[in-house]
């Protein structure tokens, strides 16, 4: 059976709601945390800023990404320094592209030479790996996050991808393969054998760990029991008729 302390990945939390990170923080296993503005938004996060200072005087000892929001590049660059001025644990998160297409890889490149530890976001196709490989600093911790997840909505088996990725960025040091958007506990340990450095996991999946190595026979009685215990708490009936005409409820 499968078990966390076998596992060399590092698995980040993603989130964006302060109590979640604060409990996940107290998690050894727990590596490091990542947030979008799409998460923050949902947690109703009022200020961008306060919340990304209000989580870093609490979390100063692993690693968090914060992603810029402009979709201007000059503007994303403006954002980033001032994201990576937060904290010496803070990597910058960089969409591949801007919502027009265009490559940030001039941006990418930029932040490099200032040595801004980047999480280039968003990415879905080996291609786009392969033009970051070309921008990234070797002497630059950088983390590429590949959308697994959502690569396997689409009816794709993302291991042989991420697979590849990880080849594309062998030749450069610092840099990290991270397995974005899981959707069960599974892709942890796929991400894990194909290799990858990290995988950012969400506290709805982080909540299912306490199954991994669990026996399935047990694990089988368990769901047993649930469906008979949920039916009675309904109340649920069938009338059921026998062959001499009779009735009764079951």
């Amino acid at each position: 059976m499968p078990a966390i302390a076998d596992l060399k990945i590092k698995i980040f939390a993603d989130g964006a709601d302060l109590d979640s990170l604060i409990s996940l923080y107290a998690r050894p296993y727990i590596r490091g945390f990542t947030t979008n503005p799409t998460l923050m938004r949902k947690a109703n996060i009022p200020n961008y800023e306060q919340f990304a200072h209000t989580v870093l005087a609490r979390i100063k000892d692993r690693p968090v990404s914060f992603e810029v929001f402009a979709d201007d590049f000059d503007e994303m660059e403006a954002q980033a320094m001032i994201i990576a001025g937060w904290g010496p644990n803070v990597n910058v998160k960089i969409p591949v592209s801007n919502t027009r297409k265009e490559f940030a890889g001039k941006l990418i490149e930029k932040l490099c030479a200032r040595g801004v530890p980047i999480n280039v976001t968003a990415v879905f196709t080996l291609a786009q790996v392969r033009q970051i490989s070309r921008v990234l600093n070797p002497e630059v911790p950088a983390i590429v996050s590949v959308f697994a997840g959502r690569i396997a909505d689409t009816g794709v088996d993302p291991v042989p991808v991420m697979k590849e990725a990880l080849s594309i960025l062998s030749h450069l040091p610092k840099a990290e393969l991270l397995w974005a958007s899981p959707r069960e506990v599974l892709n942890i340990f796929q991400a894990d054998s194909a290799g990858c450095h990290i995988i950012t996991v969400s506290s709805e999946v982080l909540a299912k760990l306490k199954d991994v190595g669990k026996d399935l026979t047990e694990f089988s009685l368990e769901t047993v029991k649930m469906f008979h215990r949920d039916a009675a708490s309904a109340e649920y009936s069938i009338q059921i008729s026998v062959l001499t005409g009779s009735t009764r409820t079951a």
